[in-house]
């Protein structure tokens, strides 16, 4: 397992450099394992109340003369608060990856395609610098999985009882409005 660091130019709190020319024509795996210093900044990032566990498993492979395809996984434990109960509660996550990376200069254009559009979920990610960062991609499918709305699986809303008038927001407005009628 890779060990992970904080990237110094962008910040990211995961940051795995690997650059495209080093990638052999074999292809290069890469196991990850976030510490704890990099889980804390992490789920700083994503807004979780906890994250004890994050690993990322990843094949590089070449594309084309410059590029590469990048598919794996993440996966980690992430702490939340359950958006009915107010409890805490932890949640296994597993996010797919499969990502092409192509140098800027390289990444078609629709507009140079006369009878094929090319959608942004279709084009490549622009590769910079030949440099794709492990660490950030994993950390942006992790938040990109992340239930913004988690819910302890047995939670149940409650509403509250709609027979007392004066909770609602308005009772005061409707309180005057029935004193003007008895005028």
């Amino acid at each position: 397992m890779m060990a992970a660091r904080r990237n110094p130019i962008t910040g990211q709190p995961w940051s795995v450099p690997v650059v495209a020319d080093e990638v052999p024509e074999s292809g290069r795996h890469f196991d990850l394992m976030a510490d704890e210093p990099t889980r804390a900044a992490t789920a700083e990032l994503a807004g979780l109340r906890a994250l004890p566990e994050l690993t990322a498993s990843f094949d590089v492979a070449r594309y084309g003369r410059n590029g590469l395809h990048v598919t794996g996984t993440v996966a980690a434990t992430v702490g939340q608060v359950c958006v009915v109960t107010l409890e805490p509660m932890e949640e296994r996550l597993e996010e797919p990856i499969d990502v092409i990376f192509s140098p800027q200069q390289n990444v078609p254009r629709a507009a140079d395609y006369l009878d094929l559009e090319i959608t942004a979920e279709d084009a490549p990610e622009p590769l910079i610098d030949g440099i794709v960062d492990l660490g950030a991609l994993a950390t942006e499918f992790l938040i990109l999985g992340i239930d913004p709305y988690p819910r302890k699986p047995d939670a149940e809303f409650e509403p509250p009882a709609t027979g007392d008038d004066t909770g609602h927001p308005f009772a005061a407005l409707a309180a005057l409005k029935k004193g003007e009628g008895e005028r």
